[in-house]
């Protein structure tokens, strides 16, 4: 355990950080997850809402640092492959 009083703080935003950053990146598995069950079922109008919301998820989340850039744009384009695909059949 730290002794040092800035170490000690450190590790409190440390933690705080943690849990905020974890709450985020479930945001964007939860909007993932929900476009896929969308798109598993064939509801376009359902899959194509759950990808513009998760999209604009992973774009905030990458903008507040949680997610890299370059990761949150192959995330997007890997979901707009996959929608396009979709409604191409």
């Amino acid at each position: 355990m730290a002794n040092i009083k800035s170490a000690k703080k450190r590790i409190s935003v440390t933690a705080k950080k943690t849990l905020i950053n974890r709450m985020r990146k479930s945001q964007i598995k939860t909007a993932i997850k929900r476009f896929e069950a969308a798109l598993a079922e064939g509801n376009m109008e359902a899959a194509t809402e759950n990808f513009k919301y998760a999209q604009k998820k992973i774009h905030q989340i990458a903008a507040k640092g949680t997610l890299h850039k370059n990761a949150a744009a192959r995330k997007v384009s890997k979901l707009a492959s996959r929608l396009n695909a979709a409604k191409a059949n």
